[in-house]
């Protein structure tokens, strides 16, 4: 089984599959996240979004905590998901860094959004262990992808030799750092596909030095 699958399964509550009503909260909890940060989310904002009362959301999640931590779950794993399935769907290490990154750039507010929510959540991932745990199997699937592709790239001989988990954490601090640099502009929207590309270069670049 796929660790995205673990994560995708470690969402669901007691083991179950989310039932259609959590998945609406989760999804109504997420656009509340996006809009108002952790900090300020309220189970009474969650409920309005989704147009419920808000005594129904304790029996789902039982706390606000339990809510916040399942909804980065479901968020995470259909990211790690996305990714997978784009690398899985062409051939080549370079084909694959490209579908890879337009998984990851899917649009400006998309990715706004997201980054707003995650890097809110890495706040918390610092000083609760049950959020550093999401946090930490998060990173090690999009890792261990990455390092699948720059194993795949070293065996073409298109990438330099480089150890593939090290280079798989430098990938990331590529993606990530750069998404850093685009949420803080202003012109975040126009700026989304230039970043994209800039980032398939920078990634690219990094891999094939020397070659």
């Amino acid at each position: 089984m796929a660790q995205s699958d673990t994560l995708i399964q470690a969402s669901d509550r007691d083991g179950e599959a989310l039932a259609p009503k959590q998945a609406h909260l989760i999804r109504s909890a997420y656009k509340v996240m996006g809009e108002k940060g952790l900090s300020h989310l309220s189970l009474q904002d969650v409920a309005d979004e989704a147009g419920v009362s808000k005594a129904i959301l304790p029996y789902y999640f039982e706390s606000k905590e339990n809510l916040i931590l399942l909804t980065m779950r479901w968020v995470l794993a259909r990211v790690a998901g996305r990714i997978r399935e784009a690398i899985e769907e062409v051939d080549t290490a370079e084909e694959k860094v490209a579908a890879m990154v337009d998984a990851i750039f899917v649009g400006p507010e998309s990715n706004r959004r997201f980054y707003l929510v995650f890097f809110d959540f890495l706040g918390y991932a610092a000083r609760n262990e049950r959020f550093a745990d999401v946090a930490a199997t998060f990173h090690e699937i999009c890792n261990g992808l990455y390092a699948e592709v720059i194993r795949l790239g070293q065996e073409e001989g298109f990438f330099h030799a480089v150890d593939a988990r090290e280079g798989a954490t430098v990938v990331r601090a590529l993606v990530d750092g750069l998404f850093t640099q685009w949420i803080q502009s202003q012109d975040w929207e126009k700026g989304h596909a230039e970043c994209r590309e800039v980032c398939k270069r920078s990634i690219l670049t990094y891999l094939t030095a020397g070659k």
